[in-house]
């Protein structure tokens, strides 16, 4: 029974990170408040969730502009992350899990070829951080 609720847990953290607006804050929130081991659970959304980011990541690396365009990420805003993203380079994937700018975000470091490695250890500690400190207050 406890792994239908990590699976469950992996899944909306999964597709949270992608374009389908998921809370993953509250799948984790409620596995914890449930009585789910917490460090189970972070460690669960964590890899979820990055692997969703991961995913966003890699469609950016597609390099098509007109599906960048498609998500809603118009011209001016692709030209302002890449100013970002050229002054700081993979650790802008630290800022990977706020709402709204990380999913764009991690498509444009796709896009622009920023190394895979790097962009992937910034993204899962910013997740990771994001996830204990949730769990911190549950």
């Amino acid at each position: 029974m406890d792994n239908w609720i990590y699976l469950s847990l992996f899944a909306s953290c999964f597709l949270s990170a992608t374009i389908l607006p998921f809370a993953s804050e509250l799948g984790l929130a409620a596995a914890i408040a449930s009585g789910y081991d917490p460090v189970i659970s972070v460690i669960v959304a964590t890899i979820g969730n990055s692997l969703g980011g991961l995913t966003n990541y890699l469609l950016g690396r597609l390099g098509n502009l007109n599906w960048l365009k498609k998500s809603k990420l118009n011209p001016d805003k692709l030209q302002q992350y890449s100013h970002y993203i050229s002054q700081y380079g993979s650790l802008c994937a630290l800022l990977s899990w706020v709402p709204i700018i990380g999913d764009p975000l991690l498509l444009v470091l796709g896009y622009l070829r920023v190394s895979i490695i790097s962009v992937s250890v910034f993204m899962v500690i910013g997740k990771l951080l994001r996830y204990c400190v949730i769990a911190w207050f549950f």
